[in-house]
């Protein structure tokens, strides 16, 4: 009678995990810190063996439409065996509207990039998986992410996608953050590994249209004003270039996709973002260094 009893409800814990912990996921909270949030694309082929999935992390921008970019990306994922995780910073955590505070990292005693670290962690958990890598695609705000998560961990990715951030910060030692790099180290408490960031993948895109400067030009007074804000260029893809020439003295290889005829819109940078994932990703599948393993293995 007991294996009676327990049979059904095994039944609906299996239903109730393909229902919301497969394919298009549920909104979970993050263990680490339930003020924020993520969904997933999980592919029908994890849990039942072969190659664990890589894992993609797709950063919402200013607007927080992050479940648009999961929903992106989900058939890139599903044919080349990748989860897509999709966070969910909101806006003012801290009570006070502030619209920027993932963009720059640093938000009083928040540090997003560990935020981001943590749900990696807990989704591996969840599907009994390793992320030893991932890689990072961010638009727009997401592109501020994007590249300044790549300056504190280039060792955890094993590509960095930079769409269109309105403001760079340029591998500067003459100027403070966000602007530069000077005070990076007092910051952060590390030095920037420019060895690792040398061997990431980088694309930068933008598009050729995206000209607009009303919401990216810092302003005396602004909260994230400081001297030589506005230095790397007015509009988008200056700054973006300013960015490019930047890695490209340290000794990184960017790919700079100017998109013809494209505006500030990052669901149609998605395609040719897929298009370095997948090179990029069947390139590292033939090198022997695995970019997940199954937890215990």
């Amino acid at each position: 009678m007991t294996a009676t009893r327990e049979a059904p409800e095994a039944k609906k814990t299996d239903k109730a995990a393909a229902l919301y912990d497969m394919d298009r996921t549920t909104v979970f909270a993050s263990r680490h810190d339930p003020r924020f949030a993520y969904c997933l694309y999980v592919p029908p082929s994890v849990g039942q063996g072969g190659e664990p999935p890589a894992l993609v992390v797709a950063m919402h921008g200013t607007g927080r439409s992050f479940i648009t970019y999961r929903d992106a990306f989900t058939e890139f994922a599903r044919w080349n065996n990748c989860i897509v995780l999709a966070p969910l910073f909101p806006v003012g955590v801290r009570g006070d509207g502030y619209r920027d505070g993932f963009k720059y990292m640093r938000e009083a005693d928040i540090r997003y990039d560990h935020e981001l670290l943590a749900i990696v962690d807990e989704v591996g958990e969840r599907y009994n998986l390793d992320f030893k890598r991932f890689a990072l695609f961010g638009y727009s705000g997401g592109g501020h992410f994007a590249h300044r998560f790549l300056l504190l961990h280039p060792d955890r990715l094993w590509a960095a996608c930079i769409g269109a951030p309105g403001s760079v910060t340029l591998l500067d030692p003459t100027r403070d953050w966000w602007v530069g790099t000077r005070n990076f180290a007092a910051l952060f408490g590390q030095e920037i590994d420019l060895a690792a960031l040398a061997k990431v993948p980088v694309q930068m895109i933008v598009g050729a249209a995206d000209l607009e400067t009303w919401e990216i030009t810092h302003k005396e007074g602004g909260r994230n004003w400081m001297p030589d804000a506005n230095h790397a260029g007015k509009t988008r893809p200056e700054r973006l270039a300013s960015l490019q020439r930047s890695f490209e003295a340290a000794g990184v290889t960017v790919r700079f996709d100017l998109v013809p005829n494209m505006p500030h819109d990052g669901v149609k940078a998605v395609p040719r973002v897929e298009e370095f994932l997948a090179e990029t990703l069947t390139r590292l599948r033939a090198d022997a260094a695995p970019l997940t393993v199954l937890k215990g293995k």
